[in-house]
């Protein structure tokens, strides 16, 4: 999926560059009392509410050179419990929560189902997609689309093509042998800084995703992507409940609350 880069290069804030994120340990301390020689190990992340069992908070040193902005954003990521479990449960980035979370509570992973993944890369989604509708086992279909190359997951079928070209939609069918039940797309398009011209992007993205969506999903199917809040998804929500019997919002709980972003899920596609 396309990702806003975070400060200093370090990729985006819902992918896990394994190797920076283990080197970034050197450069940190930790609050609390120090174990015997001075140091301290890592905790692993409990997801439970007893706060007795919770881990030390990481502190960013400045670091010569370290912008605040990046100093920051290391800080959210280094004490974010969705980026330690994705990295203790195999996940590519902590984004494979937030559909699992949708998945568990909207049942769209049905088992035997047909998945596009859009913007797959790093393949977080395509990892639960595949899981869950069996593509491993044969019994269901996951292709995954990205500009990007992605490394192989186990049951995918991963073809590296803008989804924009003419030959896209032809591709994916073939690729499914037949129409999907399901499009994902968590792209976001790369930030600027500049929130109206982020917004304006990333419903560019929505928006064309929808279009491909239409074109290779088959009657019933259903339609799930990545917007931000704001005036302009107005034109998107119009489109879909044109295309679909239902379209709603939806905002799970591994998206960050001080985030803009939501969902779209579209389902009941009425056939063009």
């Amino acid at each position: 999926m396309l990702g806003e880069p975070g400060p200093g290069g370090l990729g985006s804030p819902d992918r896990l560059p394994g190797l920076q994120i283990s080197t970034i340990f050197a450069h940190l301390r930790y609050d609390g009392n120090r174990a015997q020689g001075g140091r301290r190990k890592p905790e692993q992340v409990s997801m439970t509410g007893d706060r007795s069992r919770r881990p030390l908070k990481v502190r960013v040193k400045s670091g010569k050179g370290r912008t605040l902005s990046s100093k920051l954003w290391l800080d959210r990521q280094l004490n974010d419990p969705y980026v330690a479990r994705a990295r203790r449960e195999g996940f590519r980035s902590r984004a494979a929560y937030k559909l699992i979370e949708i998945d568990d509570k909207q049942g769209l992973l049905r088992l035997g189902a047909s998945v596009v993944d859009l913007g797959a890369a790093p393949g977080g989604w395509s990892q639960v997609a595949s899981k869950r509708v069996g593509a491993a086992e044969g019994r269901g279909r996951v292709v995954a689309i990205d500009l990007l190359d992605m490394m192989p997951v186990k049951g995918v079928e991963f073809v590296q093509l803008d989804f924009l070209d003419a030959s896209a939609p032809d591709t994916i069918k073939a690729l499914l042998g037949g129409p999907a039940d399901l499009v994902l797309s968590d792209m976001a398009a790369n930030a600027t800084g500049h929130r109206p011209t982020d917004h304006i992007k990333i419903m560019a993205l929505a928006e064309a995703a929808a279009e491909i969506a239409c074109d290779v999903l088959k009657p019933g199917g259903a339609f799930l992507c990545k917007v931000l809040q704001g005036g302009t998804e107005s034109t998107l929500l119009a489109q879909l409940k044109k295309d679909f019997a239902g379209v709603k919002h939806v905002k799970p709980a591994a998206s960050r609350t001080d985030s803009a972003e939501l969902y779209l899920l579209a389902r009941g596609f009425r056939a063009r």
